[in-house]
């Protein structure tokens, strides 16, 4: 009887895989690596939730923005290093919160107040120091206004975290056009480099204590310094030989006036982004405010598409933007649109007063318009349960 390639029995052949199963150790099916989300969308998202963020200085808003963001990124957070920076973010968030708070006690704070919480003793400064105190006295009113304004500022910053964790670098390297690409590569080293260091810390301290060293304290942070200093300079000269072996940095030839046309684009749409954007943001500029961003982001993406001549690239399996990446972008600006025009409706429940010092009350449609922002938990595909470590980011 004939004896079957790769079987131990004979007349048996091998069981085949069912389809869309990956082979052991091998890569991630492309059918797999497609229902992962586009990561510009996650980036859009984050960003827009930030946007919502500035829009309001309500505690009570600024809590569900964070809890929001928080729980889109619990449950769809891949298992992957750099996903892991959303905890240092948190931690940076209220690390700027608190220092605030002790801005205030310290400096004091413009805001006039009637509720005394104490009294420091108040160091005398030169004439020329007019304006600034040393201690005195520290009012409810102006711990109030520090933490309304410290709040606002640790939710932006806990919404780019979310986009950090959720958006894979190297795959949003992948998405930028040619033109942004140079840039692109050293704003995405510089953000993947926060977690692996995270990573390498936490793997040198496990390391330790299997071997009952210690871990904490000056003398474990000096020797653990040493290792992580000799891993970053060992990543970055392989990351330097994968960039120079895939050509990184080789341009093609274009005429001059296309570069100074290119040029001409992007510097007039940038300008024309910055003028826009003062006048939207001020009342005076409301008239022309729209019209000429429009314009200069229309001239901007211009330039963006003739520089891309410049930079001869070609994209393997690039992310789809799809029908989820829409949804997942639109419910992000759907929470800064909604929390702008409540600011212009009603712009007492979003930006509480401190004088006379009152608890904040919950708007009811601007926290319903914040809870959109929960959408990309249920329309996004789940992360996979095994961690993924083939995804390293590459130039």
């Amino acid at each position: 009887m004939r004896e079957s390639r790769g079987s131990g029995r004979p007349g048996l052949a091998p069981p085949r895989p069912e389809r869309g199963t990956p082979p052991a150790g091998g890569p991630v099916p492309y059918a797999r690596r497609a229902a992962r989300l586009h990561p510009g969308a996650w980036w859009l998202w984050a960003l827009a939730l930030g946007t919502a963020a500035t829009r309001t200085t309500n505690p009570l808003l600024l809590a569900l923005l964070i809890t929001v963001s928080g729980y889109v990124v619990a449950v769809r957070r891949p298992h992957t290093p750099w996903a892991l920076s959303y905890g240092a973010f948190v931690k940076l968030a209220a690390a700027v919160l608190l220092l605030r708070l002790a801005f205030a006690v310290v400096l004091g704070s413009p805001i006039p107040g009637t509720h005394t919480l104490f009294t420091l003793p108040e160091v005398p400064l030169p004439d020329w120091a007019q304006g600034i105190r040393l201690g005195g006295r520290v009012t409810a009113e102006g711990l109030a206004f520090a933490l309304y304004d410290a709040l606002r500022l640790a939710a932006l910053l806990i919404c780019v975290g979310a986009a950090n964790a959720l958006a894979s670098p190297s795959r949003l390297l992948k998405s930028l056009p040619g033109a942004l690409y140079e840039l692109g590569v050293a704003v995405v080293v510089a953000l993947t480099f926060a977690p692996n260091l995270i990573a390498d810390v936490r793997r040198l301290r496990a390391a330790r204590r299997l071997r009952g060293r210690p871990d904490k304290g000056v003398r474990g942070l000096v020797q653990v310094g040493l290792p992580i200093l000799e891993g970053a300079l060992e990543r970055s000269v392989s990351l330097a030989a994968a960039m120079d072996a895939r050509g990184y940095g080789r341009t093609a030839e274009v005429p001059p006036a296309v570069r100074r046309t290119t040029a001409a684009l992007t510097l007039g749409g940038l300008l024309g982004v910055c003028a826009g954007t003062y006048g939207l943001l001020t009342a005076a500029g409301g008239g022309y405010g729209l019209p000429v961003l429009l314009a200069g982001v229309a001239s901007a993406l211009a330039g963006l598409w003739l520089g891309g001549r410049r930079t001869l690239r070609t994209r393997y399996r690039p992310d789809p933007w799809d029908a989820r990446a829409w949804l997942v972008t639109a419910s992000g600006v759907a929470v800064a649109a909604l929390l702008t025009l409540a600011g212009s409706l009603d712009p007492g429940a979003l930006r509480p007063g401190v004088v006379p010092l009152e608890p904040p009350t919950l708007p009811l449609w601007p926290a319903a318009a914040v809870l959109i922002g929960l959408l990309p938990a249920f329309v996004t595909p789940a992360p996979e349960a095994v961690r993924d470590t083939r995804e390293e980011p590459t130039p």
